[in-house]
């Protein structure tokens, strides 16, 4: 955001700051979740949110925030909850750097190709473990050895439900 004078540039500021001691506070209730704190940090977000600056175009980023505020404070009810997308971010992030050197591609189905081949390195390597090239020859050859993909994400989920309930007081 580019500030037109001093004022604007001073309502940016302070704003900027009022969110980063309210994503510090989120990030210690994520690691220490305290419930009686919750409500502090929401009503701190509520008027984080309510205020109005002067400056149009923060006041918007202000009201979207408001409108986002069940995804942003999810980490209230549910601790476990990331509070960026940075790992979504990452996900694509060989993708993009490819794209800009390559030129992309020359058809939708080498897009298509392209995309799904991509989703496969990124599931296969950073979600469950997995050597790509294995499960590819794996696959082209039809052995069998290594379970499908669904197979194993079902799996991992099973585990983690059942390590969450474990970890469940009585």
């Amino acid at each position: 955001m580019i500030p037109h004078n001093e004022e604007h540039r001073l309502v940016i500021e302070g704003v900027r700051q009022q969110i980063g001691e309210l994503y510090r506070d989120l990030k210690a209730y994520k690691e220490q979740p305290q419930p009686e704190q919750a409500a502090a940090l929401t009503a701190r977000f509520e008027a984080l949110c309510a205020q109005r600056t002067g400056y149009p175009s923060i006041n918007g980023v202000l009201n979207d925030m408001r409108g986002r505020q069940a995804d942003l404070l999810r980490v209230l009810e549910r601790p476990e909850t990331p509070l960026h997308n940075n790992a979504s971010e990452s996900d694509i992030r060989d993708y993009v750097k490819k794209r800009k050197i390559g030129g992309g591609t020359r058809s939708d189905d080498g897009r298509r190709c392209r995309d799904t081949f991509a989703r496969l390195k990124k599931t296969c390597r950073n979600k469950l473990g997995v050597r790509f090239w294995d499960y590819l020859g794996d696959r082209i050859q039809g052995l069998g050895v290594i379970p499908r993909l669904a197979d194993l994400i079902r799996q991992r989920a099973a585990e983690a439900t059942a390590g969450e309930v474990q970890a469940m007081p009585a």
